[in-house]
């Protein structure tokens, strides 16, 4: 549904306006147009609306609009579960701030910390941030604050305060000021809405989609029913089926593990469908490579876990293939809501054995749509059948040769080597208070020039331990 306002009705400045329309953007969105207003009358916002309508313009623009009146850093800090969502929200903010100068931060894992906390010692306006990164900096660095931040933006941010980052989410709301601007937005929000407006102190402004259907009516829905061991050959015909169609289409395959993502990218590519792989166990460059290749049509297959399921926009996807049913109906939503985006047509097919058919059926009572039948010519599946099969082995064993698991021991080995830092540094905390006491006690400079060099050693302690977790 196409909205009556204009982006000139929601009183945005000008030269904001200017570069919508210098972008192919002309009139708001429905989220954007409720949302927009009550943000920049000052009140705290939570935008709850299906995948591709607007929710990273619906906080970008009114953050833009009140930091050209009064420009300083660190003006917003915009934090979201994933490193990949993290640069793409970057991009948003870059394309209409673009000439205002704007300077921003993305504080992610993988990439150096000591070049991240340099970046942030330089006050940028906006820092995009996953939790964990941010929370890291926020104890072990003192070259930046968030006294002066005006907003407070969590993306996705039902997976945010839903269980795996309440830790690091303890701790950025601690190092936040009381007096900020709380803006929560996520495509599936419903099961934590009271933990979330309880996040939110101010007057709250709540936008709920009213549509009882959570996935947009441009989708079309299908599931392909086969047997478990022959999943693969059902894949790669479903796909080559669709594909006589559309030869150019743009595709993304979801699957359940980081192991499964590696061995079904290989497979098909040994079988002739390029494409790349996208799974967290990849190094941070080699994600944003792969990225990057999808995003520009050099390669029009991504094979992924749910880790590119939330926020990623990629407007020429026509066709998602879940090769395993996601347990939890969000995660489908957000999976489908990879395509049929900003009004555009798309497809989504899953493959569904017999033990997932009650999922399926959860899933077709909260999305209120029927999946309907995508016909596979079992014919065909048989006759390639065994050289999927043989394909499919072989990648296997090359990937449990490959430091594949090495790398998973890797990460183990640096998260311990981090929390062992985080109890060192919380007994030197302890030393120093207590040496802190003695001088005010004695009135003597001895113990200051113990608690400087205890300081000094800690950071260098600190700065070793920052380039081992990053090598």
């Amino acid at each position: 549904m196409t909205s009556a306002k204009t982006f000139e009705d929601l009183k945005l400045t000008p030269w904001i306006v200017r570069q919508l329309k210098a972008v192919g953007i002309s009139r708001p969105t429905p989220i954007q147009e409720q949302c927009i207003p009550e943000i920049m009358a000052g009140k705290d916002v939570i935008g709850v609306a299906k995948t591709g309508s607007g929710k990273t313009l619906a906080f970008a623009l009114p953050i833009l609009h009140h930091l050209a009146e009064e420009p300083y850093g660190i003006f917003a800090v915009v934090v979201t579960p994933t490193r990949e969502l993290a640069y793409q929200i970057k991009e948003s903010f870059a394309v209409i701030g673009k000439c205002m100068n704007l300077r921003q931060c993305v504080v992610i894992g993988g990439l150096e910390m000591i070049d991240q906390g340099t970046e942030l010692a330089r006050r940028p306006h906006i820092v995009i941030a996953t939790p964990g990164r941010l929370y890291d900096h926020l104890n072990s660095c003192d070259t930046f604050h968030f006294r002066r931040m005006k907003y407070l933006v969590l993306d996705e941010a039902d997976k945010l305060l839903g269980g795996p980052f309440d830790e690091e989410m303890k701790g950025i709301f601690a190092a936040v000021p009381q007096e900020k601007q709380m803006l929560l937005f996520s495509a599936t929000m419903t099961d934590v809405l009271d933990k979330v407006k309880a996040v939110a102190k101010k007057e709250v402004f709540v936008s709920l989609e009213p549509s009882a259907v959570k996935t947009v009516e441009q989708l079309k829905q299908f599931y392909v029913l086969c047997p478990q061991y022959v999943r693969d050959g059902y894949l790669v015909e479903a796909m080559r089926r669709f594909m006589e169609k559309r030869p150019d289409t743009s595709i993304i395959i979801f699957t359940d593990t980081c192991k499964n993502c590696q061995v079904l990218s290989m497979m098909l590519n040994l079988v002739g469908f390029e494409n790349v792989a996208l799974h967290k166990m990849m190094h941070q460059k080699e994600r944003l490579k792969s990225l990057a290749q999808f995003k520009s049509n050099r390669v029009n297959l991504l094979v992924a876990t749910d880790l590119a399921s939330r926020g990623l926009d990629i407007p020429l996807v026509e066709l998602v293939i879940n090769y395993n049913v996601p347990n939890a109906v969000k995660n489908y939503i957000h999976r489908v809501g990879r395509t049929a985006r900003a009004g555009r047509l798309g497809y989504a097919i899953t493959l569904v054995t017999p033990v997932d058919v009650k999922l399926v059926q959860n899933i077709e009572d909260e999305i209120n749509t029927k999946l309907e039948e995508y016909k596979v010519d079992a014919q065909e599946v048989a006759k390639i059948f065994t050289h999927i099969s043989v394909t499919r082995r072989e990648c296997e064993i090359q990937v449990d040769q490959s430091e594949f698991y090495e790398r998973k021991e890797i990460n183990k080995k640096k998260q311990k080597m981090i929390d062992a830092a985080d109890k060192v540094e919380e007994i030197q905390d302890k030393i120093i208070e207590k040496l802190k006491a003695k001088r005010k006690k004695s009135g003597k400079s001895k113990s200051t020039v113990k608690v400087k060099k205890l300081k000094k050693r800690r950071r260098k302690s600190n700065k070793k331990t920052e380039a081992a977790a990053t090598s």
